[in-house]
C-alpha cells in the first residue's frame, strides 16, 4: 500500500517509541520516562511530514495527563473511541465506528501529508487490516520491566517489513520500516 510522494498522497505511518526492553508505557500506562531521552524538536522532518494524527483513546488519555492538555502538534486530531467523552474536547475530533472509515477520515485532513497512527490497539487495528505503510519506532536506552509491550495483538498474521533507516540522534535511535505487500 505505499503511495507514491509525487502524488501528494501521503503514508499511513505508525509512530512509537519504545523501551529496549519492548515496552511503549511503564506500569500504570506511565510515559513520562520518555521526556527523559526526547522531545519532539529532535525529528522536525517527521512533524513536517505529518499532515493529521489518529490516536487511540487510552493514549490520547495518557497524553492528556501528561501535558494537560493534547501532547501532540501535528495537524488535526482524531481519536478513535467507543465512546466519545462528554463534554467533547473542542481540538479533537472524536471518532467511532470502522477503522477503515477513521483512516479515510483522518488521511483526507492530512491534506496529501503522513497520517501518523498513535497507540497499540488502534496500530493493530490498522495492521490488520492492511492499512499501514511504514512503521517508525523510536527505540530510548531504558529497560522499563513491566508495561504496556510495543505490540501484542491477537489474530494478526504475520507481516514481512523492509527495513529503510537507522537514524540515531543523541540517546535515541529511529528505526523505519516499510511494510511489504
Amino acid at each position: 500500500m505505499v503511495r507514491d510522494p509525487s502524488t501528494g498522497n501521503g503514508k499511513v505511518v505508525v509512530n512509537r517509541t519504545m523501551s529496549l526492553d519492548g515496552f511503549t508505557a511503564g506500569p500504570g500506562d506511565a510515559m513520562d520516562w520518555i521526556f527523559d531521552y526526547m522531545r519532539a524538536e529532535q525529528f522536525p522532518e517527521i512533524m513536517a511530514a505529518t499532515g493529521a494524527m489518529l490516536i487511540g483513546r487510552r493514549t490520547y488519555e495518557v497524553g492528556k495527563r501528561l501535558a494537560g492538555e493534547p501532547a501532540y502538534d501535528g495537524g488535526p486530531e482524531f481519536v478513535l473511541t467507543h465512546e466519545p467523552p462528554d463534554p467533547p474536547d473542542p481540538a479533537v475530533t472524536f471518532l467511532t465506528g470502522d477503522i477503515g472509515e477513521a483512516v479515510a477520515t483522518a488521511r483526507s485532513a492530512a491534506g496529501g501529508k503522513n497520517l501518523e497512527i498513535l497507540g497499540a490497539d488502534v496500530t493493530g487495528q490498522c495492521l490488520r487490516r492492511g492499512l499501514v505503510d511504514e512503521i517508525l519506532v523510536y527505540v530510548l536506552p531504558v529497560l522499563l520491566g513491566n508495561g504496556i509491550r510495543f505490540f501484542s495483538s491477537p489474530g494478526l498474521a504475520r507481516i514481512d517489513l523492509e527495513p529503510v533507516s537507522v537514524t540515531p540522534s543523541g540517546p535515541v535511535t529511529m528505526l523505519r520500516f516499510r511494510v511489504r505487500e
